[in-house]
């Protein structure tokens, strides 16, 4: 395992939408190791993979005590909503209110490629949805720009 380098706000890296996972091999466990150690050495609850440089549809979290793993991650439903502060690895210090919903349910593989299923309230929902963003090459200030207009 090895700590890599967070991609930072400006990277037009941190625009571009990711590429579905097609392969599950040595290499893609490889990344999620190194973004487990790369997240926890930053202290975050998680991690996509365009933030270490690799535009692949994975993401890691630790929210709750439980880590998760998700490959191809999709959210098939939202219900209610909930603002909270959140921040970013990508973005330094910077902390905003966004609205998210309250919970969501969620489609995704693990590294062996198998389905799982994922429904989380409150911090994990908001969580699953940050990450999910970052797949799309959004940050979570563009969900701040977009609910001021």
């Amino acid at each position: 395992m090895a700590v890599r380098k967070i991609v930072m706000r400006g990277d037009e890296l941190l625009k571009k939408k990711s590429k579905t996972v097609t392969v599950f091999d040595e290499k893609l466990s490889e990344l999620l190791d190194d973004m487990r150690e790369t997240m926890y050495k930053y202290d975050g609850m998680g991690l996509a993979a365009p933030q270490v440089g690799v535009l692949k549809r994975v993401v890691i979290m630790d929210v709750n005590d439980m880590f998760f793993e998700l490959i191809n991650p999709v959210i098939v439903s939202a219900e209610g909503e909930d603002v909270e502060q959140e921040g970013c690895l990508s973005c330094g210090k910077i902390r905003e209110y966004v609205k998210r919903p309250f919970k969501v349910k969620v489609k995704a593989q693990d590294r062996f490629g198998y389905n799982i299923e994922v429904t989380g309230e409150k911090w994990l929902a908001r969580c699953l949805c940050h990450e999910i963003d970052h797949l799309d090459g959004i940050l979570f200030l563009d969900r701040v720009e977009q609910q001021k207009s």
